[in-house]
């Protein structure tokens, strides 16, 4: 179970758009304005309550990254259970045009996500090669 705290009446509880949607909307709590080739970390007005073991994992909205060129500047944001301040989405605003953002537009997607409990070991014998493939970067794919 994911626990929101609101600390903004402007907040809106994320809600899930559909019966069968993999993420919750998360919506700005403040009406703020995103200049062309720049970023800014929106409010939501909300403090994630994450339990121990789980992080939620921030997505852009693809409506809004294909149609106006609104994305995470991070890419995909991770949040730690252990954070408890504000949660703000770092939008970047990717096209030409300055975009306005209303207190309640939907401006990222959240999914709460079970961490895998591991740990890195160092070692003291390079990796063997575990299948026929040759290269990095770019190298799939491409006949010799």
């Amino acid at each position: 179970m994911l626990k929101i705290y609101r600390i903004s009446e402007n907040a809106t509880l994320p809600k899930f758009a559909t019966k069968q949607s993999a993420c919750f909307d998360i919506s700005a709590s403040e009406d703020c304005t995103i200049i062309a080739k720049h970023s800014y970390a929106v409010s939501t007005g909300l403090i994630l309550d994450i339990p121990e073991g789980y992080s939620v994992r921030i997505h852009p909205r693809s409506g809004l990254a294909y149609k106006k060129g609104i994305t995470l500047l991070n890419c995909e944001g991770i949040i730690d259970s252990d954070y408890t301040d504000e949660l703000k989405v770092i939008l970047y605003n990717t096209s030409n045009i300055d975009f306005m953002i209303n207190k309640g537009d939907r401006i990222a997607q959240g999914e709460l996500i079970k961490s895998l409990d591991y740990t890195i070991d160092e070692c003291y014998t390079k990796p063997t090669q575990k299948t026929d493939r040759v290269g990095g970067f770019g190298s799939t794919g491409i006949k010799s």
